[in-house]
């Protein structure tokens, strides 16, 4: 049993010392009538732009990014669901189904980010969930695991409710962390899809995609009278792709395109690392390895002002974790990484042997 929980101890370590510290400071020259947004940097987590992005509101059916997230992370798609009195007669926006009828999960996922069926994602949940309270659950669960701290749900589909809230920074998490699910991807930036339950196509209601930005990849909107218009889009140009959020926006369209432009006008990504083998001079007969590469938007005037410094563990001998790589920006940590003493094999599988051998002694170390 004690080999176990240090092997659990190792790996979310290591994805401490992968991830991102806390964002940069956002420049705030840009105006946008919402009253809460933020844009993202996809890759690095680092915020272009913010404005109110920490406080709680209601957050419509952009919640729906989160409904589908686990619908697709369940490996449930291809599995029949038959709808619900319950999921039939939810209030608001619908896929139109019938009590009874039995669609793929796969199909209703469509339906869901696409539609925006209320109907859906009622039926969604009783597959997923077993019931709505249990999906809602797991909906907690995924947001804590993602670091969504200032977020509740309590229903897969957004409809109003006290207990049921979110924030433009943790959907920016929401979403960025979504669109490395390939499915998620292919979904949310379908431009139409036909269910073989249907003789008509579904559209996708979100026009940045369909209509007014080329670079769009994909996105959920959102309305209520409570709540207002709240959008959630992602944007790619170049090899830079980013993440935009407005709850409360009178012109929300107009907003995203905004702030899409200025991410991509005034940042550039920097390849700050690179996965593979490094030394050091000061380190004599030590090679080290970096997992992974790291890569970080900076204005042209940041280029010249991030600095590293590399903090060696004292005597880690044949410890796999020889260290950690700090980055700063103006003097201010801004994200860190581990220092490896050996590479680690390639992918999940990979990592969970190299780790158990270490555990039990097995390979060379």
């Amino acid at each position: 049993m004690k080999k176990w929980m240090v092997l659990l101890t190792i790996v979310m370590m290591i994805g401490t010392l992968f991830s991102t510290s806390t964002p940069a400071h956002a420049d705030q020259h840009l105006s946008v009538s919402a009253r809460n947004a933020v844009l993202m940097d996809m890759k690095s987590g680092r915020v272009l732009y913010e404005k109110a992005a920490d406080d709680q509101h209601l957050i419509a059916s952009t919640t729906k990014i989160m409904t589908a997230l686990l619908a697709i992370e369940s490996g449930m798609l291809k599995e029949k669901v038959k709808a619900s009195h319950r999921a039939v007669y939810t209030e608001g926006s619908s896929i139109y189904l019938k009590e009874g009828e039995k669609m793929t999960l796969e199909d209703l996922v469509y339906g869901l980010m696409l539609r925006s069926g209320n109907d859906a994602a009622i039926a969604i949940a009783e597959h997923v969930g077993g019931s709505v309270e249990g999906f809602a659950y797991l909906m907690n669960e995924k947001a804590a695991w993602l670091g969504m701290n200032n977020s509740n749900f309590d229903n897969p589909h957004g409809l109003d409710s006290d207990t049921h809230y979110s924030t433009a920074y943790d959907l920016a998490l929401l979403m960025s962390y979504s669109m490395k699910n390939d499915t998620f991807r292919e979904v949310t930036g379908a431009e139409r899809y036909l269910s073989d339950n249907r003789d008509y196509y579904w559209f996708n209601k979100n026009k940045m995609l369909t209509r007014y930005y080329d670079f769009c990849t994909g996105g959920k909107t959102g309305y209520t009278k409570a709540a207002g218009r709240t959008l959630v889009t992602s944007a790619k140009k170049g090899d830079m792709e980013l993440v935009a959020v407005t709850l409360s926006a009178s012109d929300d369209w107009n907003d995203h395109q905004r702030m899409f432009e200025y991410g991509f006008d005034h940042y550039d990504t920097v390849t700050l690392q690179k996965e593979g083998k490094v030394t050091f001079q000061s380190v004599e007969d030590d090679t080290f390895y970096y997992p992974r590469d790291i890569q970080f938007p900076v204005t042209e005037k940041e280029k010249y002002a991030i600095q590293s410094s590399i903090q060696l563990y004292r005597d880690f001998g044949d410890d796999l974790f020889a260290g950690k790589t700090i980055y700063y920006l103006d003097d201010e940590p801004i994200l860190e990484t581990a220092l490896l003493s050996e590479p680690l094999e390639t992918g999940l599988l990979g990592l969970w042997r190299s780790v158990t051998n270490k555990l039990i002694g097995a390979g060379t170390w």
